[in-house]
């Protein structure tokens, strides 16, 4: 798989994959993310924590940017949107979030994609770029993630790129109003890169 990454002050950063990119959302991709995410509200509730009544709104949606910008200058997260290649279209989103420094050299992975994109190997291939950029640009060692147990195409997700399943967390994230278990998965640098010295 072919990734090329323009980094650049000037530039918005952009990791390019076979079939997608990802770059930071901005001000102008409102309308296509509130269409998107409204028509797959249903498909997406089950597994994000619950929304709020404006959640769609430019104004929520302008916060949203104002905390992903001040979370990307103090090195805590870095959000992408995810676009299809062949026309340009919004697919979903990938955020690399709770970035720790020191002695762990870690961060934990969050995602979403549109109901009609899902199940055509869109968020695996984001997920590949995405670790990319956490190993090669933020120098990070460890990616972790989790999910539901009964999220099949989230768990398949994670193996099909590379993570591995560590366990489960009893009531650990508060999804669709309720504290439910999730598995957790992680994926290491030198997993990622098997020819990295270790």
């Amino acid at each position: 798989m072919v990734l090329t990454l323009f980094p650049s002050v000037k530039a918005e950063p952009k990791i390019i994959l076979p079939r997608l990119y990802l770059r930071p959302p901005v001000r102008a991709d409102w309308s296509e993310w509130a269409e998107l995410r409204g028509e797959s509200r249903e498909f997406l509730i089950p597994w994000e924590p619950i929304w709020p009544d404006n959640a769609l709104a430019r104004s929520a949606f302008r916060r949203r940017l104002a905390r992903y910008a001040e979370d990307w200058s103090r090195d805590r997260g870095y959000s992408f949107f995810i676009f299809r290649r062949s026309d340009d279209r919004l697919v979903g989103g990938i955020s690399i979030a709770n970035v720790r420094r020191g002695v762990a050299q870690m961060c934990s992975f969050g995602y979403w994609v549109g109901r009609r994109y899902a199940r055509q190997g869109y968020m695996t291939e984001a997920v590949y770029g995405a670790c990319s950029f956490a190993f090669d640009q933020l120098a990070l060692h460890r990616v972790e993630a989790a999910c539901l147990p009964v999220n099949e195409p989230s768990k398949g997700v994670l193996r099909n790129a590379g993570f591995r399943y560590e366990g489960l967390a009893k009531r650990y994230l508060k999804i669709n109003g309720k504290w439910q278990d999730h598995m957790l998965f992680a994926l290491l640098r030198e997993d990622f890169y098997p020819t990295v010295d270790r």
